[in-house]
């Protein structure tokens, strides 16, 4: 007999560029509160109009590792902006989201509109010791001596 979770389909979306253990925290958390986990994996084309540049890690390598977690059923890419239009394609119960999200406008729009579909949104702690911009950043100090000069490589210096 399998055990019974409280919703059926959830869904946690991310860029899961630099995999770290904040995001193998998120689906670990996500899978023990739903019978079927679909990871969604935020397009480069999307995270570059979302965050002003593109991943680190191309969007065929971020599947390939995210579909390898064990905690995953199925990784979905993510190709529109509204996370509404993705739950018309995917139809999940619940999005997880990292707590940094919650009671911030982003967040309280995302409530809102899933409110309105019956999804119910989960937070879980955010990993504050680890994050892809934090891993960015450190890469991007490391790197600084590689890179011609310009504005950018004199700030990091």
């Amino acid at each position: 007999m399998t055990e019974h979770r409280p919703y059926r389909v959830g869904y946690a979306p991310g860029a899961y560029d630099l995999f770290h253990i904040g995001h193998l925290n998120i689906l670990r958390h996500a899978k023990s509160h739903c019978d079927y986990l679909v990871a969604g994996v935020v397009s480069d084309e999307m995270l570059e109009q979302a965050k002003g540049r593109r991943p680190m890690i191309p969007l065929v390598e971020r599947l390939e590792i995210v579909r390898s977690v064990k905690y995953v059923d199925a990784a979905f890419v993510e190709t529109v902006p509204d996370k509404v239009d993705t739950w018309k394609q995917v139809r999940f119960d619940v999005l997880f989201k990292g707590d940094d999200w919650r009671g911030t406008p982003k967040g309280d729009k995302l409530e809102r509109d899933f409110a309105a579909v019956g999804v119910d949104i989960v937070y879980f702690p955010y990993t504050v010791h680890t994050s892809s911009t934090q891993l960015r950043r450190a890469l991007d100090v490391l790197t600084a001596d590689e890179r011609p000069a310009g504005p950018l490589s004199a700030e990091l210096r």
